[in-house]
């Protein structure tokens, strides 16, 4: 079965809870971005951090999310792996949590990720879907998602409860998650020199 055909079919599955057989840690990554989009979701939530994303490393160079693909351009939005040093990110306020998955889980969320960044052109920002969660009605569009929409989306791949449609999830929502641990708040900068090595950062 191809990757987005399963994606299809995640609806069914049975979740997975989180035990001590755990061999990989994930990343969720809410950020303060300070874009016209991110002040205008702040506006409804009511919260600061209004984008997620999703890290399989530490260090968060494999880091995914739907953003802007041109740090210029707001329309630009869809499937990116996210550079965390550069552009919304460089003065960016953050809160990053963490959850320990087995290797079946990574290995399912890692196929979806993949799949997607290799068709990552075919993939669009769901702006629409974000008007879908103020009237709390899924706006279902396909291949198209929101920063929070595919995080949780990712998450139910993996077996983990999301306790809600990731179509009507914001980043609040997910911070809620009571198997995700808290682990840093502050600047995304600072919390990158604390765990990439001068190498990583400047080499």
């Amino acid at each position: 079965m191809k990757p987005f055909e399963y994606l299809k079919r995640i609806g069914s599955r049975k979740n997975i809870e989180v035990g001590e057989d755990m061999a990989y840690t994930i990343y969720i990554v809410l950020t303060k971005t300070g874009t016209l989009l991110s002040k205008a979701i702040g506006m409804y939530t009511g919260k600061e951090m209004n984008h997620a994303s999703i890290a399989f490393d530490e260090e968060l160079f494999e880091m995914y999310s739907f953003g802007r693909r041109q740090l210029n351009n707001p329309l630009s939005g869809g499937f990116l792996r996210e550079d965390a040093e550069r552009g919304l990110f460089e003065t960016a306020d953050c809160v990053i949590y963490r959850c320990k998955i087995s290797h079946y889980q990574y290995l399912e969320m890692m196929k979806i990720v993949q799949y997607m960044y290799w068709n990552r052109d075919r993939y669009k920002y769901n702006f629409i879907g974000l008007f879908g969660v103020m009237m709390q009605k899924e706006v279902r569009r396909e291949r198209a998602y929101f920063c929070s929409q595919f995080v949780a989306m990712l998450l139910k791949v993996g077996g983990l409860k999301v306790f809600q449609n990731p179509a009507l999830m914001t980043p609040h929502c997910i911070a809620q998650l009571p198997y995700l641990e808290k682990v840093y708040a502050g600047k995304l900068a600072d919390y990158l020199q604390s765990v990439r090595s001068p190498a990583m950062l400047y080499g």
